[in-house]
């Protein structure tokens, strides 16, 4: 057999070093592999025993008005004391904890997550969220709360928000109820499709000695610009007001007025809550 005319031209020393490497590789793979495997081990593991904590100091991190306290579980299945806080001065938390079960999902051909959400003191039943997304925008859809069976909150949660519900500090009871409500949030602003109602039913403030002072709702109405309605459904103080969602930005225009007879136990509460001219308190953001 006629020798390889490479591997004569080849020096010794060459030929010597290339055998080397090769015996060094075939003895290093093994620890590399190893070693990967460990590091994807400890990765996934980090993953799927995410601790609960890791949403709550995410929502910090945010600066969101939304604050979830002694966190339990993992990221995946948890529970926490949801919170409106505003600012250090105070905090408010719904009555009981809130539940959640985190799951990777595919949503409209898209990567997304399936959030279920259950809070004993506030819902009669798992409220469900898709979260998706498409690197371009954050959509955001949800089974719907029919009015019979909504989210129901202590109207003193408000509060936690900051001004002007410091300064109500407003006591009742809040219903949300939502209908085909799907959300998008992108570089094109805010899209809105479906509706959103929070009713908040025998209000009373601890600027008023009337008590309660009414009961009320507010409307949000899925559009180009999503609209918002505020209506009076009953009691001594009446507003009104209707606004858009444009540009990122809330306006909204409405009016206070005293019902015949109540002006002289809301007037304080009408030099507060607005612009006063003469009965009519003007109330604008935006």
């Amino acid at each position: 057999m006629a020798a390889n005319p490479l591997l004569l031209r080849t020096p010794l020393p060459v030929l010597t070093e290339r055998a080397s490497s090769v015996r060094t590789s075939r003895y290093r793979a093994p620890w590399v592999w190893a070693v990967s495997g460990i590091t994807l081990g400890l990765l996934a593991g980090a993953l799927v025993f995410a601790p609960a904590r890791w949403l709550a100091a995410g929502l910090d991190w945010a600066g969101s008005p939304l604050q979830l306290h002694n966190a339990q579980g993992t990221l995946w299945n948890g529970s926490g004391q949801l919170t409106f806080q505003s600012d250090a001065q105070g905090s408010t938390a719904l009555p009981g904890q809130l539940e959640w079960t985190l799951r990777p999902a595919w949503i409209h051909q898209q990567p997304g997550l399936r959030v279920q959400w259950r809070a004993d003191c506030c819902l009669s039943q798992p409220w469900v969220w898709r979260i998706s997304t498409d690197l371009q925008a954050l959509q955001l859809q949800t089974d719907d709360l029919p009015s019979s069976q909504p989210l129901r909150m202590p109207a003193s949660m408000l509060t936690g928000l900051g001004t002007p519900w410091n300064t109500l500090q407003p006591q009742g009871r809040l219903e949300l109820s939502t209908r085909a409500l799907d959300i998008r949030g992108g570089t094109e602003g805010l899209q809105l499709q479906g509706a959103l109602q929070l009713d908040a039913l025998g209000v009373s403030t601890s600027l008023s000695t009337l008590k309660p002072i009414g009961s009320y709702r507010f409307a949000l109405h899925g559009a180009t610009h999503p609209n918002l309605t505020l209506s009076t459904l009953e009691g001594a103080l009446q507003l009104r007001g209707s606004g858009v969602i444009q540009n990122r930005r809330v306006v909204f225009d409405g009016e206070a007025t005293a019902a015949d007879g109540r002006e002289d136990a809301l007037s304080n509460l009408l030099n507060i809550i607005g612009q006063r001219q003469g009965a009519r308190s003007l109330i604008h953001l935006g």
